[in-house]
């Protein structure tokens, strides 16, 4: 029986149909929200633990344990992943994201916020790689840098319109009614992806192992896999070292005030915003190695800057804020664009789950080291904060080398590939 067409099969095009503007605004919606769910954590960190009176390896766990969680369940639904239309398994696992983030929002304690967290983590870490095959699946390789450009910038889009507008409800109430405005505003946004997104089930007509199980073997001793995933898990060591602690590092050590922490957020946030699409068309054009490279040096430069900063005015740390953004962008947006070609289209879902679980392993192996590297005076001072930015760096030029050998591997299929044979 002949299989309906679906937009996952549509041949390759210059430049984005109507529908796949519909598809990449709703993709990078629902990034929007999980990052945002993330995010959150990290402003909230100077509210919540003096509130909770937890110390902060409590609060690093209490961060590191929605990765953990998320990490496990990635692993857990990576054979299935290729076997489901992505459309209806994105919905399942972001309904259950959203009852998570409620049950943040009404957390009183830290056991209770602990459990929410591992909740949370359990849907929401499946959420990002779902989006992922649903673009590598919609959009063709020579698009794919401006959808990722755009995609990420919900990242910016959390700063700019949910984290000042968190700061703002915990200032006006307390930190429990953000998570409470998020999940309502998580559920509006499933209920216009559920009527607008037709299915994405185009790969569902290819080959696929009968064993859940062994799909996932497969996907995990493939060597070719193994330097993407070994890259991820680096690049996500320094979001996972930073930002749980940026707030507190801003008050406590940089002398900024808790009323001029939504400024900071909103502004840098703006930057990054304009920054994310022209990086993802500067990839596509320039060449995502390039551009990765440049965010690298730059990034290494910002962090150790950033983490050796002394009483700053708030202007000062906006812009040394907006170019650690724009160096953390330009490496992600191109490797997210790089890395999307290395798996074959029946292992996609898979490869993304898997990659999405060690993102969020490796991260909270990271939030835990950072946990225990970093001790609280009782001024509020945070010490050792530059012994994180160090350990960023040695990541970051491990990485470095590891996306050139992926390069360099793809370049060398696709010269195969094109000789005739």
């Amino acid at each position: 029986m002949n299989h309906p067409a679906t937009p996952s099969l549509s041949p390759p095009v210059q430049g984005f149909t109507p529908y796949q503007k519909i598809v990449t605004g709703l993709l990078a919606f629902l990034q929007f929200a999980v990052i945002l769910d993330f995010m959150l954590m990290s402003p909230l960190g100077a509210l919540i633990m003096p509130s909770m009176q937890i110390t902060p390896q409590q609060f690093g766990l209490v961060v590191s344990a929605y990765a953990f969680s998320a990490g496990a369940s990635g692993l857990l639904t990576a054979g299935f992943a290729d076997r489901f239309d992505r459309k209806r398994l994105l919905l399942f696992f972001y309904g259950g994201f959203v009852l998570g983030t409620v049950w943040c929002g009404l957390a009183q304690s830290f056991e209770s916020l602990l459990l929410a967290r591992i909740v949370t983590g359990l849907f929401g870490g499946v959420i990002g790689s779902i989006t992922l095959a649903i673009a590598t699946d919609l959009f063709a390789p020579h698009l794919r840098g401006r959808v990722m450009g755009v995609i990420q910038t919900s990242f910016a889009a959390s700063q700019v319109l949910g984290i000042p507008i968190g700061l703002y409800l915990s200032n006006r109430w307390n930190w429990h009614v953000p998570f409470l405005a998020m999940a309502a505003l998580g559920l509006a946004g499933g209920l216009v992806v559920l009527v607008r997104m037709q299915p994405v089930d185009g790969h569902l007509t290819l080959k696929q192992e009968h064993s859940a199980w062994m799909h996932l073997y497969h996907t995990l001793a493939e060597p070719r896999y193994l330097t993407a995933f070994a890259t991820t898990a680096l690049l996500m060591t320094g979001g996972f070292m930073l930002m749980p602690f940026s707030s507190a590092y801003l008050v406590g050590n940089l002398g900024i005030d808790m009323a001029h922490l939504p400024t900071i957020y909103l502004v840098t946030g703006l930057c990054t915003i304009a920054f994310g699409p022209l990086i993802g068309r500067a990839a596509d054009k320039l060449g995502k190695l390039r551009v990765f490279l440049f965010g690298a040096v730059l990034s290494i430069i910002m962090v150790l800057i950033y983490t050796h900063l002394g009483r700053v005015t708030v202007p000062m740390i906006v812009a040394v804020n907006a170019v650690l953004f724009l160096g953390i962008f330009s490496r992600m947006i191109p490797f997210q664009a790089l890395v999307s070609s290395v798996p074959a289209a029946t292992q996609r879902g898979s490869f993304n789950a898997i990659s999405a679980s060690i993102q969020q392993l490796s991260g909270g192996v990271a939030s835990v080291i950072a946990g225990h590297i970093v001790t609280l005076a009782p001024d509020g001072r945070l010490g050792h904060f530059d012994i994180v930015g160090f350990v960023i760096v040695g990541t970051t030029l491990l990485a470095s080398v590891l996306v050139w050998r992926l390069h360099r591997d793809l370049q060398a299929r696709e010269s195969a590939a094109a000789t005739p044979a």
